[in-house]
């Protein structure tokens, strides 16, 4: 009795070797790929560690990768050459072709988008597909082009962008093969059409708004939300700042986590423009009290910049039996830096123990 299986299932599990030929039906290849990858690594490994080679190891990983890639491509041509007796069912006959067609199209679809453009070109949409291929792979042509040209490696941070660009193009594909199959018409505009499209309507691109996204602030400041776009920016550039000042490369950790939370915020803001009502929440209330404390806290550390960078290098040239520069990298910055962390973590308790006394007065 055959069954109906779905290849996007089977494409899914066969990332683990011979699993997706295991579920496809092909018991013997489900055995082999596993067999080989795992007791390739295992044996590898044990012999690597027998004769201290380490090289020996990386060689056997690298065999064991392409056998990985043929067992993906040897599932591919399988599916391919055995559409109709794999997707029909016993229940269901005239409803399988069907539903088998339309898997079979979300399938490759998907898989074209991979690199981005293709899926758009599967469906039909060559314009749309077009200006993904071009800005993905002109980016990266472009970097390595001004990198070579300038011999300066920080154009290269710009790559950064290629994630983003990928995975909008990868959910757009999804969301139009969706859509297509719904039975809805799709346009076949190019990046740019949507952005002028928006222009004359007096709206603003929600694709440009999430590729701004990936600089923290910047998305949030093209949708209108001036306030909470700036203080994410000034919170991120600064958090660079007062890590390269104050040599607390421990804290390094919280520059990504920063990053996250300002990138999400950006695609929450982007779904809801157009929807729902836009409010700019900055993330830090202007009041008198944080005010003052900001300024405060700005004055010290313009301080604390000018006497590390002029008097203290002034004053290790007339007095080094001083040490001034030892000193403070010994002694002043762990203090500062345990004051700003103490200091820091009794302002919130008491703020949260203040919230909870006059919230037990509204209650009395």
């Amino acid at each position: 009795m055959t069954y109906y299986r779905s290849r996007m299932l089977a494409f899914i599990l066969n990332v683990i070797p011979g699993l997706g030929h295991f579920y496809w039906g092909k018991k013997g290849r489900g055995i082999f790929y596993p067999l080989f990858f795992f007791g390739g690594i295992f044996g590898g490994f044990l012999i690597a560690m027998a004769t201290n080679e380490g090289e020996f190891f990386l060689a056997v990983l690298i065999a064991e990768l392409i056998l990985w890639a043929v067992s993906m491509l040897d599932l591919l041509i399988v599916m391919l050459r055995e559409p109709a007796a794999q997707e029909r069912s016993t229940h269901d006959y005239m409803a399988a072709p069907r539903r088998g067609e339309a898997e079979t199209e979300r399938f490759f679809t998907i898989l074209l988008s991979f690199v981005p453009g293709l899926g758009h070109f599967q469906m039909g949409l060559m314009q749309r597909g077009l200006s993904f291929l071009i800005l993905f792979f002109g980016l990266i042509t472009m970097m390595f082009f001004l990198t070579g040209v300038t011999h300066e490696t920080v154009f290269l941070l710009f790559l950064g962008l290629l994630p983003i660009i990928w995975l909008y193009c990868m959910f757009d594909a999804v969301q139009l093969i969706h859509r297509k199959q719904a039975g809805e018409p799709l346009q076949d505009r190019s990046l740019l059409d949507e952005w002028e499209s928006g222009r004359i309507e007096g709206r603003r691109s929600k694709v440009l708004a999430t590729l701004l996204s990936a600089f923290p602030g910047a998305g949030q400041m093209y949708l209108g939300l001036q306030k909470r776009g700036l203080q994410m920016m000034v919170l991120f550039l600064g958090s660079f700042y007062i890590i390269d000042v104050l040599r607390l490369s421990v804290f390094l950790f919280v520059v990504p986590v920063i990053w996250f939370y300002c990138f999400f915020d950006g695609l929450q803001q982007t779904s809801r423009y157009g929807i729902l009502p836009m409010e700019d929440i900055p993330l830090i209330r202007s009041r008198g009290g944080s005010q003052h404390w900001l300024g405060i806290a700005l004055l010290l550390m313009g301080v604390y910049y000018v006497g590390v960078e002029f008097i203290v290098p002034a004053l290790d040239r007339w007095f080094p039996y001083l040490q001034m520069r030892y000193l403070i990298d010994e002694y002043l910055r762990p203090v500062l830096v345990a004051a700003i962390l103490i200091g820091g973590g009794l302002k919130l308790l008491s703020g949260r123990r203040k919230e909870s006394d006059w919230g037990g007065k509204e209650q009395l």
